[in-house]
């Protein structure tokens, strides 16, 4: 993929509901259909919408949401961007094509304002009226959201509330491409997507969150120290570069966790089987991956990880493992995006289809090179 999604969008038009084969959403769903088939194109194109705003990147990303319907072996009908009188105002409508199962799709760039689940069982009902869907039991409803806040949980408390969780679930954007890339790379079939999306609370995320780490943990490359000779008889350890991931949950972003932590308290934590925990040591250098975004720190490290755990870090049953860091740059507004001109730049993707799901590079620490590393971190001078 040579083209940003910006590129793309200047050359179909503004996206809007206008009908014809020539229109620019017509235009812009041929060319996902026919050259946007790989995951990791998705993600890029995807995460270019989140970072992002206006009208042109909310449809752009509904459908780019729609076409990973398709990936994942769902018949796809594309709603409208914007709904009028006397049609139904899904955003998708998917079907299932090995079982009669229909997910009634709303996508949400953010939560930020407020959401009434009143609005999608009403489109179910419609559909169900409309013979399109067979009965209220064949269906769900499933919110896709961009930008999920953790402060903001109003959409899960009112699906809790008002007892719909057998008829309604959430899932981020993120989650729902970590879905499709697991779909496409691993064992994971039409039939397990849809287990997924019935689980005991209305938030798939944490489903998800648990079958990418253990994919992530599946191919984590070695993370063994490098040892070099200085004299005769002597060995010494090189300095280590590592990315680590940080994420957001339902209580602080991944930006806040890293301010909380590696900005205000120069410390951050692992967990007991964190990939590189027993390698990493005084001298290394690591950096700071909030997902979906871009790395937003680094920092160099000045201990080794102690099983101490510090009272800042939140579940330090979980992250007992704590090191201390300083020197550190702290950049979330001008985070390093890792889109595909960057990995076409990064040791680490030589000889790789650049549009192949790349997840696996972020879901997980490990041990970068000292020149992957400087590029991830805005450093053009070496690191002394």
């Amino acid at each position: 993929m040579s083209q940003s999604l910006e590129d793309i969008l200047d050359l179909v038009g503004n996206l809007d509901d206008s009908s014809g084969d020539d229109s620019p959403r017509e235009r812009f769903r041929r060319y996902l259909k026919t050259r946007v088939t790989e995951t990791g194109m998705f993600r890029d194109y995807i995460e270019e919408c989140l970072r992002k705003k206006g009208d042109q990147y909310n449809r752009a990303l509904q459908d780019l949401v729609n076409h990973l319907g398709y990936l994942m072996e769902f018949e796809v009908e594309f709603g409208r961007y914007r709904g009028v009188q006397n049609e139904i105002g899904f955003d998708g409508h998917w079907i299932s094509r090995h079982t009669d199962t229909h997910l009634v799709v709303e996508v949400k760039t953010t939560e930020v304002y407020s959401i009434k689940t009143s609005t999608l069982l009403g489109y179910i009902n419609a559909l169900v009226s409309e013979k399109k869907i067979p009965s209220r039991e064949r269906a769900l409803g499933l919110y896709v959201i961009g930008r999920p806040d953790p402060d903001i949980k109003q959409l899960e408390n009112s699906i809790i509330a008002e007892k719909l969780s057998g008829q309604l679930r959430i899932i981020s954007v993120s989650s729902l491409l970590s879905l499709a890339e697991l779909m496409s790379d691993y064992d994971v079939t039409h039939q397990d997507i849809l287990s997924v999306m019935q689980p005991s609370r209305p938030t798939v995320d944490p489903v998800v969150d648990l079958m990418s780490k253990l994919v992530a943990g599946s191919t984590e490359e070695k993370t063994k120290p490098v040892r070099v000779g200085k004299e005769p008889g002597e060995v010494t350890a090189e300095t280590g570069y590592w990315l680590t991931p940080v994420r957001s949950d339902e209580v602080e972003t991944a930006e806040e966790g890293v301010q909380k932590l590696v900005v205000n308290e120069s410390v951050y934590a692992f967990g007991e089987r964190t990939p590189g925990r027993k390698h990493l040591k005084p001298g290394d250098w690591i950096c700071f991956y909030a997902s979906g975004k871009g790395v937003i720190a680094h920092a160099k490290v000045t201990s080794k990880p102690e099983k101490v755990p510090h009272p800042s870090v939140r579940n330090p049953d979980l992250y007992p493992w704590t090191f201390r860091v300083d020197g550190v740059e702290y950049y979330p507004e001008n985070p390093v995006v890792i889109d595909v001109k960057m990995r076409g730049s990064l040791n680490e993707f030589k000889n790789r289809d650049l549009t192949r799901p790349w997840a696996w590079f972020v879901q997980g620490t490990r041990r970068l090179v000292e020149e992957d590393f400087k590029l991830l971190t805005h450093q053009a001078d070496s690191i002394s």
